[in-house]
C-alpha cells in the first residue's frame, strides 16, 4: 500500500505537537507558523522513530473523527490502524447507517462543535452546505488530475470551490431484457414500437414502468430537450432559469403521458412495481442504477446495460470525503484526504465494496464489472444541481408529471402550474405558508400527494396565534407531516421535530377533519365530525 507523503504529515504533526508544548508551558496563544520546515527537520527516518516500548502505545498527537456509512466504515478503520501505526495519529470512525442519514446530524451538530472532522456525503448537498457555512474548501493540487473530471465539477460550488475528494459516482442505465430484446432500440420511439409488438404477442405487459417520476424519467425528458435549470455566462447553474416548462420538458411528459394512454406504461410510478416487472419478465426495458444491480442479478432475469435512446442523459450523484468547516484539525483533515485517501490503493478498496463506478481515473479504467462499465460509458450524464433552489424542483416536478400521465391536466398545464410553483419558491412567494402535505391530499383539490406547496391543504392562522385546516375527507388511512414556507427544508413529524415520523390519521367514515397546528410545540391536533 502506498504510504502517506512522509515530509508534509511529519510537518503538520511536528507543528501541532510543538504548539500544544507551547501552550502548555504558558507561551503566547497566537504563534507564526514557517511556510517550510527547519532545515533540521526535512529529512524524515526511513521508519518513524519511537521511545515507546513494544508492550506500550504511544499517546496520539491527533484524532480525526470521521462520520461515515455502514459501507464505508470498515474500510476507514482498516486503513485507521495502519495510519495510527506509522503516523501516531488516532482516526475514529463513526457509522451513521446510510450516507443519507448524515447530513442532518452533520447541519445540526457542526456549528455546536459536536460533528466530525471529515464526513462523507453526496455532492448535492452543497447547496445547504456551502451556504450555511458548514463545509471547507479543498485544494486537491496536482492530485486533480487523477479524477474523473464530472465528479469533480460535481463538488465544485458556484463560487467555483472544490468541497470535496469524489469517491464514486452512480447514474441511471438503460437495462434491456436479451431474451426479449435482441439489440437494444436507440430511440424512444423505437422503445414503444419493440414493447408495442411484445405487447401484441402476449409476452409482456408494458413496453416500461416509471420507477418514479423527474429523476427516474429524465433520460426521456432530456432526450426531448427538457431541462430543470439552465446555466449563467460562468456555467453554474442559474436558479432563475427555470425550464419545467420548457418545450423539451413538456414533449417528454407528453410522450409519457401518451405511452400511458396507449397502455404502454402505466399510469403509476412506483419503483417497487417498476423493478418487479422487469424482474419477473413483464417488461422488456428499465431505467435503473447500480443500487438496483444486487436484486436484478438476484432475479435471475437475463439483461445487459447500455446507454439511453436518443443520447438521454440521466443525472449522476457523485459521493465524496468533506471536511466541516467547523474543525479545529482542517489542516490535517485536508492533509489525510489529499495524501492517503486520494491514492490508488484507497480508491481501489472502496470501489471494491461499493459497487459503484470509481471517480479515480486509474481505478475506473481497470473496473471489470460490465455493468459498472456500461453506466460509466454514459458520458453525458448530469450532475445533480448542487444549488438550494433544487429542494423546491422535487415536489412540483413530480406531481407536474403524474398529474399530466393519469390525465388530470394536459402536460402544457401541468408542468406550467409545476414550473410556476417552483419560481415562486424561490423568489420566496410562500414564505410563511404552512402546510400538511400527505397522502390524503390527492382526495383534495391538490390532485396529487405529498406537496408542501399545495395551497388548498394551506393552514389559516387565527387570533389566537394557531394554524387551522377543515377539509372533507372520506374513509381511509392517512399520512402527513408539517412543512413550512412552501418546502421541505423545514418540516415536523409527530413528535414536533425536524425530520420527525409521519403523522397518521385513520378514518372510519367520511369525515370533516379539523387540524389545527401550534407553532410553539409544532404539533398537530386533529378533531373529526
Amino acid at each position: 500500500m502506498k504510504t502517506v507523503a512522509k515530509p508534509i504529515l511529519t510537518f503538520i504533526l511536528v507543528t501541532l505537537l510543538l504548539s500544544l508544548l507551547a501552550t502548555g508551558c504558558g507561551a503566547p496563544a497566537t504563534t507564526t507558523v514557517p511556510t517550510e520546515a527547519p532545515a533540521q527537520t526535512t529529512a524524515a527516518p526511513t521508519e518513524p522513530a519511537t521511545t515507546v516500548p513494544p508492550t506500550a502505545e504511544a499517546t496520539p498527537v491527533a484524532t480525526l473523527k470521521i462520520w461515515a456509512d455502514d459501507t464505508r466504515t470498515p474500510i476507514l478503520q482498516a486503513f485507521a490502524e495502519d495510519f495510527r501505526a506509522q503516523y501516531n495519529v488516532e482516526i475514529v470512525v463513526e457509522d451513521l447507517g446510510r450516507v443519507q442519514d448524515i447530513r442532518t446530524p452533520m447541519i445540526t451538530a457542526a456549528p455546536a462543535g459536536e460533528g466530525p472532522d471529515i464526513f462523507i456525503g453526496v455532492h448535492d448537498w452543497l447547496g445547504a452546505l456551502v451556504e450555511s457555512g458548514l463545509v471547507a474548501p479543498i485544494d486537491l493540487g496536482d492530485k486533480k488530475d487523477e479524477f474523473v473530471d464530472m465528479a469533480l465539477k460535481a463538488f465544485t460550488y458556484t463560487d467555483g470551490k472544490l468541497y470535496g475528494v469524489p469517491y464514486a459516482t452512480e447514474n441511471l442505465g438503460f437495462f434491456y431484457n436479451t431474451e426479449l430484446v435482441a439489440e437494444p432500440p436507440t430511440t424512444w420511439d423505437q422503445v414503444l414500437e419493440v414493447g408495442r409488438a411484445l405487447q401484441a404477442a402476449g409476452k409482456v405487459k408494458y413496453a416500461f414502468a416509471m420507477a418514479g417520476g423527474g429523476y427516474e424519467n429524465l433520460p426521456i425528458l432530456t432526450a426531448k430537450g427538457g431541462y430543470i435549470f439552465g446555466l449563467d455566462a460562468n456555467g453554474a447553474w442559474n436558479p432563475n432559469d427555470v425550464g419545467l416548462d420548457s418545450p423539451g420538458m413538456i414533449a417528454g411528459v407528453t410522450y409519457l403521458a401518451d405511452a400511458a394512454k396507449a397502455g404502454l406504461i402505466p399510469e403509476t410510478a412506483d419503483y417497487e412495481t417498476a423493478h418487479s416487472l422487469f424482474e419477473t419478465g413483464q417488461v422488456p426495458f428499465l431505467l435503473a442504477g447500480p443500487w438496483a444491480l444486487d436484486r436484478i442479478r438476484a432475479s435471475g432475469v437475463p439483461y445487459k446495460v447500455t446507454t439511453f435512446p436518443d443520447n438521454g442523459a440521466p443525472f449522476s450523484g457523485v459521493q465524496g470525503f468533506m471536511v466541516n468547516a467547523f474543525s479545529e484539525n482542517q489542516l490535517l483533515a485536508q492533509t489525510f484526504l489529499t495524501e492517503y485517501v486520494a491514492t490508488p490503493e484507497f480508491m481501489q478498496k472502496i470501489y471494491e465494496t461499493g459497487l459503484r463506478p470509481s471517480a479515480f481515473k486509474s481505478v475506473l479504467a481497470t473496473m471489470d464489472d460490465p455493468d459498472l462499465v456500461a453506466m460509466g460509458k454514459i458520458d453525458n450524464a448530469i450532475p445533480m444541481p448542487n444549488i438550494p433552489e433544487m429542494g423546491s424542483v422535487w415536489t412540483a416536478w413530480n406531481n407536474g408529471i403524474t398529474l399530466a400521465v393519469t390525465g388530470k391536466q394536459t402536460p402544457e398545464a401541468a408542468m406550467k402550474d409545476a414550473a410556476d410553483q417552483v419560481r415562486a419558491l424561490i423568489a420566496g412567494a410562500l414564505a410563511g405558508m404552512v402546510n400538511l402535505p400527505g397522502s390524503y391530499q390527492e382526495k383534495t383539490a391538490c390532485g396529487a400527494q405529498w406537496d408542501p406547496a399545495c395551497k388548498a391543504t394551506a393552514l389559516e392562522k387565527g387570533d389566537d396565534g394557531l394554524y387551522r385546516l377543515t377539509i372533507q375527507l372520506p374513509a381511509g388511512d392517512y399520512e402527513y407531516k408539517v412543512a413550512l414556507d412552501g418546502a421541505w427544508t423545514v418540516n415536523y413529524g409527530s413528535d414536533g421535530a425536524q425530520d420527525g415520523p409521519n403523522y397518521k390519521l385513520s378514518l372510519a367514515a367520511d369525515s370533516k377533519v379539523t387540524f389545527t397546528y401550534n407553532p410553539e410545540t409544532h404539533l398537530v391536533e386533529v378533531t373529526t365530525k
